[in-house]
Order: C-alpha cells, then structure tokens, then sequence
C-alpha cells in the first residue's frame, strides 16, 4: 500500500479554513466515504463532535457528501470520541466519524472514523476513500440520496455505557470529586456519569462556547484543577482533554498523576484480581519506573512508536488488553475499544476503592525516573541528522555512562520539524547532564 495523502495516523487534522479542514473538501470526503461504504450492510454513518464552532459547519458539508452518496447518517451532536467510538458500535452504523482536533486549541479541527467494531477503519478502507476522493464527485437520483436524522438519547446512552464499566457493588458516595471537561465534548457526561454513581461533583471546563475548548483547562492545562481540589478540599480530580479520550488525575494533595501512573494503578489492581490477560503496552516516552515495577510485579511491558494508534496494534497483536500513554490515553480493552478518559477514571477510583486507599497512596506504587525532554528545531527537512557521526556519539556515551539505570531517545517529531532528545535515569544530575550534552551537540550539527 503506498502512502497515504490525507489521512494521518490520527484522521486528517489541520487549521480550519487552510489545508483540507474546509467545506469544499469536507464534503467531498464525505462523498467518498460514503461510496466506499455504500452496500456494505446497514447504510448508516454516525456523526459526532466536540465543542468548537467550526463543527458545525464540518458536520454539513460530511452530511451533505454522504447523502449524495446515498448513505443516511445519524446526527449525535457534541460528544466524546469514545462515545462514537460505543455508538458506532452499537447502532451497527457501517462507520462513525468524529469531528474533533483533540487537545488542540478551537482554530484546528479533524476528522477520524472508526468502523462497525468501534476501532480504527481498516487501512484498505482509508486507502480506497483516498482512490475515490480522486474522483469526480457525483450524486445518487433524488429518491435514493441519504437521510440525515438527529439521535436525541445518545449522551444518556453513553452515560450508561460508562457507569457499566464500574463494578455494581461500588459506589462514589462520600467522595468529593473536581471534574474538568475542558470546555470539550464531555462537558455534559462526565459530571453526570459520577453524580449519578453517588459523588459529590464539582465541575470546571463546563461552559463551551465554540472558543474556548482545551484554553487553560482539561488533561494540557492543569493548573485550573490542582487549584480546584485544594480549594474544595476534594478527595480527587479528573481532567479530561477537548474530546474526551485522555485524562490526567490529580490527588487530594493537589500532586499530579499521569498517564504512567494511571496505567500502573489499572495494571497493579486487574493482576491483583485476577483479570490481567498478558503484559502491559506503553510507548517509548513511558517513564522507566514504570517498567521497572512492571517487573517486580512480573507483568511483561513492551513499548510501541507514540501515539494511541500504535498501542492498540501492539496490544491486538500480543492479545493484552492493558496499554497507554504518559498523556494519558488509556486503553483498557476489556471496557471500551478506544482511549477512553471517563473509563479510564473509574477504574482507578474501583481500584482505590477495592484496596481502600486514597489516590496519592495508591499512585505511589512506583518511583518516577528524572526525565527531560529538549527539542531542538532544525530546518533542512531533507537532512538526517540522527543518522549524523557526532550524535550517535554523543548518544552512545550517554548510553555506557548510564548504564541499565537509564535510557536515551532521540526522534524526529511527527507533526513539526523538531528533534526531541529525551534522557532518563534514577540520577536527576546525570539526566541533565546528559540531555543538555546531546541537544547541544544536536543543535551544532542541525544549525
């Protein structure tokens, strides 16, 4: 298969109005989707979105091209990915399609699909709606173009979804929890989800107003919820990102807990009960503490490239269920088929419960290894300036100073032209030491 023009490895993504995030191309991929999956079964695509205000407009223009396709669509409003991910599912929709950029600031927008199983469109799928967007765009005779019709129970059915996934015999009562959405698509699930499990909620980030999605709020910005939680004296939080498929916690001190360590208390509980299937997937930016007491507990770990996609390939192709990300995209397939911030959340609250402690205890099962992270910008895109003598010098002296105590990752980023040189190690002076010596020489030879 050759390389793909528009699809990434999360959708198509990019500044509304620029690139292809516009209605002229939006309803054209609408379109094409739409005649790769017409005849294939039901002949319903499902449509949701977060928050920001050029949805609207890209939900028009998708509606528009999949109905000269022929294909009917059902309107799901602003909610999480995950959410689609359930409902695609559910309703045997040939496909969902999401309209989200994530953790991205409101001038960006995306668009991803998920198939009838609720995960990612096969690659042949992906490949055939990019042969057909090749294609001049038509349109089916009047009596057999699609109909567009708005589900108006779907957040109580997501609602229900999640409350599913924590045990019956557990309840929130007595807990005071700070939620923050993130001004984003969960905005309307979350804080309900775990009232109506019995906390006492307080909410942040609930106020969408098409603008101000992920802005100093949700799982990139927490600021706003470690002052909350202190000021509430609460018993913990959940910051949730714009379209709800990652989560970062924070405890009643007011310490943060990322994804490593909400992967480790989910990992630690289903071995403790029984339910663990295998090892555990992290990426390549998962903090080494996280596999040392992995080890100790012997789970088995392995590391795929960043980014959730990867995660769940290498978890479908061992057959475990338990993976994730420091950014916390959290996959557990034995609850959801998708990162899944609110899922992932109560699972660390059933296991605090199970074991009757408060998050900070429960988190602090393992040590986090000093990190840092510099990124160097470069300019000339063509140059590989990893493969360059001087850095896989620099690389293989930090590498024999800091021995098995330590690791070094150098990689191109995939979105800028930036080079991130990571070091960590048990020692925080050498992990500086190290770090800023490889950057440097990084910086002279990209400069």
């Amino acid at each position: 298969m050759g390389q793909r023009k528009y699809f990434g490895t999360d959708g198509i993504r990019g500044k509304v109005g620029e690139s292809n995030i516009n209605p002229e191309f939006v309803t054209k991929l609408g379109w094409a989707a739409g005649k790769v999956l017409a005849g294939r079964g039901t002949n319903k695509v499902l449509i949701g979105k977060d928050t920001r205000i050029s949805g609207y407009m890209l939900e028009s223009s998708l509606e528009s091209g999949l109905s000269a396709a022929g294909i009917d669509i059902g309107l799901l409003g602003p909610m999480p990915t995950p959410a689609i991910a359930y409902l695609t599912k559910t309703f045997r929709s040939e496909a969902g399609i999401v309209i989200s950029a994530s953790h991205n600031p409101y001038y960006d927008n995306g668009i991803k699909f998920f198939s009838s199983n609720g995960f990612k469109l096969d690659d042949d799928i992906e490949h055939a709606i990019e042969a057909m967007l090749e294609e001049p765009m038509t349109c089916v005779a009047s009596d057999k173009l699609g109909k567009a019709t708005r589900i108006n129970d779907a957040a109580g059915r997501y609602i229900e979804f999640c409350k599913g996934t924590f045990p019956s015999e557990l309840s929130l009562t007595g807990l005071k929890i700070v939620v923050d959405c993130a001004h984003g698509a969960t905005y309307h699930i979350a804080p309900n989800v775990l009232r109506e499990l019995g906390a006492t909620v307080i909410e942040i980030g609930t106020a969408p107003n098409g603008l101000n999605i992920n802005e100093n709020v949700g799982a990139t910005s927490l600021g706003a919820i470690v002052e909350a939680v202190k000021t509430h004296h609460a018993d913990l939080g959940f910051a949730l990102d714009g379209d709800g498929d990652r989560i970062m916690m924070v405890d009643h001190l007011g310490n943060v807990i990322d994804g490593d360590q909400i992967v480790f208390m989910i990992a630690r509980d289903a071995l403790k009960n029984g339910r663990m299937q295998g090892g555990v997937v992290g990426t390549l930016m998962s903090n080494l503490g996280l596999e040392v007491a992995l080890s100790r507990l012997g789970v088995p770990f392995a590391r795929s490239k960043v980014g959730d996609r990867y995660v769940m390939e290498l978890l479908q192709e061992k057959g475990w269920t338990i993976g994730g990300e420091s950014s916390g995209h959290i996959l557990n397939l034995t609850a959801s088929s998708t990162g899944d911030g609110i899922v992932a959340g109560l699972q660390v609250i059933a296991a605090m419960l199970r074991s009757d402690m408060d998050l900070h205890d429960l988190s602090s099962g393992f040590e986090m290894y000093p990190q840092r992270l510099i990124n160097v910008r470069y300019t000339n895109l063509d140059e590989d300036y990893l493969a360059h003598d001087a850095v896989q010098k620099g690389k293989a002296d930090a590498e024999a100073a800091l021995g098995k105590r330590g690791r070094v990752l150098l990689r191109k980023s995939g979105t800028e032209p930036l080079i991130r040189v990571m070091v960590e190690s048990d020692d925080e002076a050498q992990t500086e030491k190290w770090a800023e010596h490889i950057a440097e020489i990084v910086r002279k030879v990209a400069n």
